[in-house]
Parts: structure tokens; C-alpha cells; sequence
């Protein structure tokens, strides 16, 4: 690709590419893979002029290396049919700016044109507008809709011949629309980017070999293993195993259904029990374009509510504009004093500033690394009342470390760390991860000389190794569910893991203990400070719900200045207790795991932290892509002051445009006039409501 930097300042750059080269979504498609590269913080195209504009951190990624990407990007990429289907579906994301200028530049050009001409635009204009007003009336039920007020403005002032009035008030319209547009798609574009850039791993069979591949690399025919609690990376058909599939998030189905032999399944559902080997018909690459789709379908539900006030208070207004017009003409029988009142209306500047306020809040988010998948989250955010945190890699560090072994009698350490590690490598977990880094710390191998493995969630796996039984997981899934022999050393081991806050993970081989893990996952040093500043932003009760020990959890609640929390939960026990939160107010949910994912479904709004797992973040209402806890204090804040910012422009709104009607009224001002300040006003108004919010204080 062939590009040159244009213009370039610390962190901002201006980078041009040869629109001759490429189409307008090859360069999406580039701008797509290069926003998910380490360093970049923001990325818009503007495919008019063949212009990018970059905001990178300078301390992560140079100018040079900037470029340089995007130079790397030949056919391989910008001619892949299934990444450019997948990006067709993305908008360009054009900045707030970028709109008005390229509206104000269409203006000015229609404004050099000769007046018939500019006439014949201009009805061309007015007519879908009447007709978007009959089908409110007929459609919708609305005799009096913002519809209505927008064409009759502009007719009135078309027939009288004020077709530049006439023009100004189409412009301001399509630019309202225009933002809203962006604002609806915006947060798509960003979870789009993640999809087309994965580095999620999937196990491939190939021989009598099992294989780990980048799920990028799988192809069709391939034959792929999926454990429970894993998500399905592909469409195709099971051709051995039996399981229980939730696909919810593709049928709407809460409940999980059988699939065995013969039985299709799709890329991002999760399978909750069992194990499944599924011959791969479309990749998970083809299935994200849908993904993608039935995001953008469902963009109006993810309005934020204050961002729909406004809309309704302007709908409800529309009535009183008529009124006044009405009562205008009826008592001075003067056209141009009525002309006056329609030519202000409290609609457009309210149906346009606040859309334009909602995505200058979540591209500010998203320069921040907080990914929002809709308007309505920052709000939730803004207002909850309660926090739950779940511990593991949450509260505590993302990377627990094996602090020690306790190797029972006959066994020693390295068989039980080899053992367990050979279990725990095949599903993603905070402590499953610290048992695999030790052992490779120590070079110990761990092949796959065992039978197939089943993860039984939030309890621990079983598989068999050289014909004997082994087991690894908690006191309750070995002691009780297995019924393993309990040997008497263990009291003390538990004794000793509760007074130092350890997590335990207990190994059985052959029916036998063969001996006890303990991983160490201190408190995140930030975590009492980001718990204090939330309180601050007005939390009332921060709550932690963990898997682990009362004395584990005792420990890091008070570590970290927790409120309350719940021990020993169970996944399904983790939304019940959300549930029961909920009774007190909106809740907010964090997490990173994979048995996280139904309780941040169940929050009002669900945040999942960087690190997290795949299905965590595919749950997630907010992820956070970098700035660790520290930015659940700024994602609340932003979602603050975002409510603040549109409930001041409306109260502004109503009052310069109260004062306007007036004037008009009392035929202190000419239509003309009327129609100049209050679109003067609605540009004021939406410059302002462009501005980044103040959240200086947050990010310390």
C-alpha cells in the first residue's frame, strides 16, 4: 500500500494513500488492521481525499513504524474477500469534524450554483421529508412530529422564496442525521476491528495428533476439539462427542441445547458441558461478518436514555411550535411574524446535539482504551449504585504465581507439577496458567499421555493418565464429588493457605491425594485506591464475588476496602447474587473469565477488564482494553458528565430558542433573521457539545 506521512505532530500524524491503488474498502480494511496494532489509540479515514488520521502513544510505536505498516499491507490482506465482506459491514468512521466540514463545503458549493438549479436541489430535498411526515402521521400515529415541523419549515420557507433560509435548515438537518448515523455505528466499528484481529488459540486433530493453531489458521474440513466452558470457533457439524451448547447469542435460546453426532453448531457459542469434535464447514472469520451485522441491527436498543429524553422532549415540543404559530396568525394575521415562529424550533438542535455528544464521548473513551458497545452503557455506568468485582485476575493480579507444592507420600514435586500442568494447559484460567508457567519454568514437559480431558466448570478436570484416574480441582471436587481420601496433613495445609490468603489446587492420581498446589494472587496494588475514587463518584456498595475460600476471600476484601462479599460461588450462583443486587439498584459487574460470562450478561452493565477471555469480552457491555482498574473510574465519570453535558445544551437549547420565538413573535426580528440566529445557535451549541470532556482529575 502506498502511503506518505502529510502532516505530522508528537502522538498525531496525517497519513495520505494513493486512492488510485486501492478501493475506499481496502483502505477501511486497512484502517481496521492497523487500529488493533500496539500504540495506536485512534484511528479515522476520510476515503474523499485519501486521508488517515493517527493518534498513537509515541512511547509504544514511532512515525517510522507507523508507515511502515501500513506499506506491509499487500493483496494478502487488502484482496481477501472474507475480510472485505466483513468490512463492508463497518462505517467510515469519519470524525465529528470531518462531517461538518465535507456538509459545510457541500453548502457552500449548492450556494455557487444558479438559483433555479439550487431551487431544483432544494425541492429534491424537501420531498422525502414531506413524505418521511406522511408516514409518521400514517405509519407512526403522530400528527405532530418532528418530521412534520422539519418539512413545514422547509417549504414555508422555500415557497416564500427564502431558499437560502430554505438551505440552511436542510443542511443543519443532514448533518444531524449524519452524526447519528456514526454515533449508532461508531462502537461497532471498534468491536469489528477485534473480531478481524484475533489471537485466540483452537485444538486441531490432525493424524492421531492433537494440534494448537492460531484460529485464524483454521480452514475448512479442519477437525476441531471443543471443551466445556470453551467457545465454538467455527460453523460445521459434530462428528463425535456429546454436549450442551448455550446459543444464546445466536437464537436468543437462554437455555442450552444436546448436540451430538450430526448436529450443526456455530462460531461463538459456548459449550457448557461435555466435548465435541466438529468438522469445520465456515470459519469463525465468515461467521463475524454476520456477528457484525446483527450488531448494527440491534443499534437502536443501545441508544443512551438520555440521548432518547432528548429526542422525546423534542417530539413533544413539536406540538407547541404549531401552537404558536397558530395563535401568531390568529391574533396578528401577519405572515411574517408566523414565518418567525416556524423558522425556530427546539428539534434540531436537540436531535443534533446530543448524538453529537454521545460519540464524542465514546471516541474519547475509546482513545482511553474503553471499548463501548452502545451509548446506554455509559449511562448505566454513570448511574449504578452498586460495583461487583469478580477476584481472580480481577481484583488480584491476571497472573498468579505457584507459590508452592505439597507432594503427598509416594509422589514428589515434579510429578505432581508435570501432572497437573498437563491437565490445566488445555482451559484458560488464572491459576491453570500459574501451574503450566512453572512447569515450563523448571522444564518440565508435560505431553499429552493422557485420555481426553473434561472440564467440569467451576470444580476442577478429569482425565486418565497411563490407565489410572486423575483428577485436579478444588477441596470439594476431590474430597466430596470424587471421594478421594482425605490425608491428615491437609488440615494443616489449608490452616496455613488461610492465614496467608492462598488459593489450593488439589491433585488425585489413582484414587489417591498426590498432592496440593497452593498459587499466591495478591491484591492489585491499585485496587483500595480505585475502590476509594469509585465511592467518590458515588458508590454506595462495592461487593466481590469469588469461587474461592472464606479465608481467601476475607483476606483480599479487606486488602482492597471491599464492603461485602460472597465465597465459594458457583457460575450459576454468581447471577443469582447479581439478581439479588439488582433488587437494590443498578449494578455494574466486572470480570475477565470465562465462567464470568453469565454474570456480566446479568448486570446492568457488564465490564470486562484487559486480559480478558474471548467469551468475556464477546459478553461484555464495556471492555477495557488497557488502563486496568483505573479506567472504571474514568468510563463512570466520562458517563457522568456525558449526562451532565446534554442536560445542560438542552436547558440551553430551550432558552435561546424560547427567546428567539419571542422576537419573532413581537416582529423584533425578520424570519430571515430568526432562521440565521437559530441555526447560528444550533452550530454554537453542537461545537460545544464536540468538546472532550473535562475528566482530567479521573485519569491520575
Amino acid at each position: 500500500m502506498t502511503v506518505s506521512i502529510h502532516h505530522a505532530l508528537p502522538g498525531r500524524i496525517r497519513i495520505h494513500y494513493n486512492m488510485g491503488e486501492v478501493t475506499s474498502r481496502q483502505a477501511i480494511l486497512a484502517q481496521s488492521l492497523i487500529a488493533v496494532q500496539e500504540g495506536i489509540t485512534d484511528i479515522s479515514i476520510n476515503t474523499k481525499i485519501g486521508s488517515y488520521l493517527v493518534y498513537f502513544n509515541p512511547s509504544v510505536i514511532s512515525q517510522n513504524q507507523i508507515e511502515n505498516l501500513f506499506k506491509a499491507l499487500g493483496a494478502k490482506y487488502l484482496e481477501d474477500k472474507k475480510l472485505l465482506e466483513a468490512v463492508a459491514q463497518i462505517p467510515e468512521t469519519e470524525s465529528i469534524m470531518g462531517i461538518f466540514i465535507s456538509t459545510m463545503i457541500d453548502y457552500f458549493f449548492k450556494k455557487c450554483l444558479p438559483l433555479p438549479l439550487r431551487k431544483i436541489l432544494l425541492y429534491k430535498n424537501i420531498i422525502p421529508r414531506i413524505c418521511e411526515a406522511l408516514e409518521a402521521m400514517v405509519g407512526g400515529g403522530k400528527i405532530f412530529s418532528t418530521q412534520l415541523l422539519d418539512a413545514t419549515a422547509l417549504t414555508v420557507a422555500a415557497l416564500t422564496g427564502n431558499t437560502n433560509t430554505a438551505s440552511q435548515i436542510a443542511m443543519l438537518l443532514q448533518m444531524g442525521e449524519d452524526i447519528e448515523e456514526v454515533t449508532k455505528r461508531t462502537s461497532y466499528g471498534n468491536l469489528a476491528h477485534s473480531l478481524l484481529a484475533s489471537d485466540e488459540k483452537v485444538h486441531v486433530i490432525e493424524g492421531n495428533e492433537e494440534k494448537t493453531i492460531p484460529v485464524d489458521a483454521l480452514k475448512k474440513g479442519d477437525l476441531v476439539v471443543v471443551r466445556e466452558g470453551s467457545m465454538i470457533p467455527c460453523d460445521g457439524a459434530v462428528e463425535s462427542g456429546e454436549g450442551m451448547v448455550n446459543q444464546a447469542s445466536i437464537t436468543g435460546e437462554s437455555l442450552p441445547v444436546e448436540k451430538k453426532e450430526g448436529s450443526g453448531v456455530f462460531a461463538g457459542t459456548i459449550l457448557s458441558e461435555g466435548e465435541l469434535y466438529i468438522r469445520v464447514r465456515s470459519t469463525g472469520q465468515d461467521t463475524k461478518v454476520q456477528n457484525i451485522i446483527r450488531m448494527i441491527d440491534n443499534s437502536q436498543n443501545l441508544k443512551a436514555n438520555v440521548q432518547k429524553r432528548s429526542e422525546l422532549l423534542a417530539e413533544k415540543i413539536v406540538p407547541f411550535n404549531f401552537a404558536l404559530a397558530g395563535l401568531t396568525w390568529l391574533f396578528t394575521r401577519n405572515v411574517v411574524k408566523t414565518m418567525s415562529t416556524l423558522m425556530v424550533d427546539y428539534s434540531c438542535a436537540m436531535k443534533l446535539a446530543a448524538p453529537i455528544a454521545v460519540l464524542s464521548a465514546m471516541q474519547q473513551a475509546a482513545g482511553l482504551g474503553i471499548s463501548v458497545k452502545g451509548g446506554k452503557y455509559l449511562e448505566e455506568a454513570a448511574t449504578a449504585e452498586t460495583i461487583i468485582f469478580d477476584k481472580t485476575g480481577t481484583l488480584t493480579f491476571a497472573n498468579p504465581t505457584l507459590e508452592k507444592i505439597y507432594p503427598m507420600k509416594g509422589f514428589d514435586e515434579d510429578f505432581v507439577l508435570q501432572t497437573a500442568a498437563c491437565l490445566e494447559e488445555h482451559f484458560p484460567h488464572p491459576l491453570g496458567r500459574a501451574v503450566v508457567a512453572a512447569a515450563d519454568a523448571k522444564g518440565l514437559l508435560h505431553p499429552e499421555n493422557h485420555t481426553k480431558v473434561e472440564y467440569i466448570v467451576a470444580h476442577g478436570i478429569a482425565s486418565t493418565l497411563d490407565g489410572k484416574k486423575v483428577r485436579i480441582g478444588s477441596a470439594h471436587f476431590i474430597f466430596d464429588d470424587e471421594a478421594i481420601p482425605c490425608p491428615s496433613q491437609v488440615s494443616d495445609i489449608q490452616k496455613e493457605s488461610l492465614d496467608s490468603g492462598m488459593s489450593l489446587l488439589y491433585l488425585s492420581y489413582d484414587d489417591r491425594l498426590c498432592g496440593v498446589l497452593a498459587i499466591g494472587d495478591p491484591v492489585r496494588q491499585e485496587a483500595a485506591d480505585v475502590i476509594k475514587a469509585l465511592r467518590k463518584t458515588g458508590i454506595q456498595r462495592c461487593v466481590m464475588i469469588t469461587g474461592d475460600t472464606e479465608g481467601a476471600a476475607k483476606k483480599i476484601a479487606s486488602a482492597a476496602g471491599i464492603d461485602f462479599y460472597y465465597s465459594q460461588a458457583l457460575p450459576e450462583d454468581k447471577v443469582s447474587l447479581i439478581e439479588k443486587e439488582k433488587t437494590g439498584g443498578k449494578v455494574i459487574m466486572l470480570g475477565d473469565g470465562i465462567n464470568d460470562a453469565p454474570a456480566l450478561g446479568a448486570a446492568d452493565v457488564g465490564i470486562a477488564i484487559e486480559g480478558s477471555s474471548s467469551i468475556a469480552s464477546d459478553t461484555a457491555d464495556i471492555v477495557l482494553t488497557e488502563g486496568g482498574l483505573e479506567n472504571v473510574v474514568v468510563t463512570r465519570q466520562i458517563g457522568q458528565k456525558l449526562i451532565s453535558k446534554i442536560t445542560d445544551n438542552n436547558l440551553l437549547i430551550v432558552e435561546l430558542n424560547s427567546l428567539l420565538l419571542l422576537l419573532g413573535m413581537f416582529g423584533l426580528i425578520s424570519p430571515q433573521l430568526a432562521a440565521v440566529l437559530h441555526n447560528s445557535a444550533t452550530v454554537g451549541i453542537s461545537v460545544k457539545a464536540m468538546q472532550p470532556l473535562m475528566i482530567e482529575e479521573a485519569k491520575k
